[in-house]
């Protein structure tokens, strides 16, 4: 597995998503946002998280308009693995290559602190790791996390089984409570309808080590390295 970890300026989570992906046993390299193309033999794409642009206009406006994002969408044509994490789903959703847009969160706060999620399908190369409908214990930290879509949209996502994750409690009970960003459905990650890109807003890479305090957030890296072994 060879991945492209892209850089725009703003990114801070590229350290921590490189790290989770080389513990899993993948190549890793970096393309910079200016780029015009993906490093040779890329088979995942990775947008981490931060403020690319300083979340300028609306988040991620700026940077899905950057040369690196015409390979991106050229490689997600192709089938190739894409994963927007926080900053990077807000990239991937104004990029066009996902639905919808994530606003403010709900309370208008920054929030940030551990959450669960259910896995909402457990057979795709990101989530082949977990069982479907089990509650994984994550992290979130963001601003704009409010995942919105129109009707036709949401209805689209929810009948094709295009939602990869909901917020949930520690059981995987979707409850109001767990929804803290306002999330439409409690959607906190959605994939395209050929189920190679996905974009999600709790951060997985954060949890892939005992001495960070879990690692639920390992076995995606391990499945989407297992995909693509060689």
């Amino acid at each position: 597995m060879r991945a492209a970890v892209l850089l725009f300026p703003g990114s801070n989570r590229d350290g921590d998503v490189a790290r989770a992906l080389r513990r899993s046993g993948a190549e890793v390299s970096t393309a910079w946002h200016a780029d015009t193309a993906l490093p040779e033999g890329t088979d995942l794409a990775v947008l981490p998280g931060g403020f690319s642009y300083g979340d300028y206009l609306r988040c991620g406006a700026i940077a899905a308009r950057a040369p690196i994002m015409d390979a991106v969408r050229a490689h997600a044509a192709r089938g190739g693995l894409v994963l927007g994490i926080c900053n990077g789903f807000q990239i991937l959703c104004e990029s066009g290559l996902l639905p919808g847009v994530l606003m403010r969160n709900a309370n208008l706060r920054f929030i940030c602190h551990r959450q669960s999620v259910r896995v909402e399908r457990a057979d795709t190369d990101f989530t082949r790791g977990y069982e479907k409908g089990q509650a994984i214990d994550i992290c979130v930290a963001h601003g704009e996390g409010n995942y919105t879509a129109d009707r036709e949209t949401l209805a689209r996502l929810e009948g094709e089984g295009l939602v990869a994750f909901r917020y949930s409690d520690g059981e995987g009970r979707v409850t109001e409570d767990a929804n803290r960003n306002g999330s439409i459905n409690s959607i906190a990650g959605i994939y395209s309808p050929k189920l190679n890109v996905l974009g999600l807003m709790p951060h997985p890479e954060n949890f892939v080590d005992e001495i960070v305090g879990g690692t639920d957030g390992k076995a995606m890296f391990d499945a989407m390295v297992a995909s693509r072994a060689a």
